[in-house]
């Protein structure tokens, strides 16, 4: 039965970016059935974590919990626990580490943390939310790899930096500044409707799109002719993401109605 349950769950997601996200996740579902206690995967974004809600509704007798190490957080870790197991698990094993510069000579960005994180050596799945501020950015992650970060990373771009553990009860929690835009666009394509929600133009949207700079529902866009539908989610790199709330039908003229939610 089980086999059977993971090949369906597989024949799903085989071929897209959420394949070795769900055969990692079918791996601690099924360690989780056997040894009937808890597995705590890596952090995952949006897209992971439905892959991990989808899992587990196909497994009788495990309980998920996600937590990100704050209120709010966009990537989070999965807690696949054994509806049998008795004990008390320890948490996620998150940490926050935060990196401090000199803010008169340096801005850095998300992606200058993130890009100094990769260069020793750490993989993405072992890193939550960067949430980079003036002169610090708070750094989640796994908290097998705090010691780490903190002996070795010295430098974001030409920055020193100081890296120090502190307490996650400290993290502020999420607030995102949000915009409804009513827009009307010719049809329900990616790249109208991402021009729309960006404030950019169709053109400049095709060309992100055919960049990767894209996604829709947290995986590749791919093509900038993929339709539209209510619900979907389109982030595009270094502006936010934009939700598709409502789509209201066609004007006089055959555009057509679109509300959409833009976070900052």
């Amino acid at each position: 039965m089980a086999s059977e349950q993971r090949e369906r769950i597989l024949r799903f997601y085989r071929g897209s970016e959420g394949e070795e996200t769900a055969i990692r996740l079918l791996d601690l579902a099924e360690s989780v059935i056997k040894t009937r206690k808890f597995r705590i995967s890596p952090f995952l974004d949006p897209y992971g974590q439905e892959i991990a809600e989808t899992i587990c509704a196909n497994y009788e007798g495990i309980q998920l919990d996600f937590d990100g190490g704050y209120a709010g957080a966009e990537r989070q870790r999965a807690m696949l626990r054994h509806a049998d197991f008795a004990g008390t698990p320890d948490g996620f094993g998150i940490v926050c580490v935060a990196a401090a510069w000199n803010g008169q000579f340096a801005r850095l960005s998300h992606r200058d943390v993130l890009g100094a994180l990769m260069g020793l050596g750490i993989e993405r799945e072992s890193i939550g939310d960067i949430l980079p501020g003036a002169d610090a950015a708070k750094i989640l992650c796994d908290a097998k790899l705090s010691d780490f970060i903190v002996n070795n990373l010295t430098m974001i771009g030409a920055a020193g930096v100081k890296a120090t553990v502190e307490d996650t009860a400290e993290i502020a929690p999420r607030e995102e500044r949000t915009k409804e835009i009513r827009a009307t666009v010719a049809s329900l394509r990616l790249d109208a409707v991402a021009a729309a929600g960006f404030g950019v133009s169709r053109s400049r949207a095709a060309d992100d799109i055919a960049a990767d700079k894209v996604k829709l529902n947290w995986q590749s866009a791919g093509s900038a002719s993929k339709t539209i539908k209510e619900g979907d989610v389109l982030s595009m790199r270094g502006r936010g993401r934009v939700e598709v709330t409502e789509v209201r039908g066609q004007t006089k003229k055959g555009r057509t109605v679109v509300v959409l939610k833009r976070f900052f």
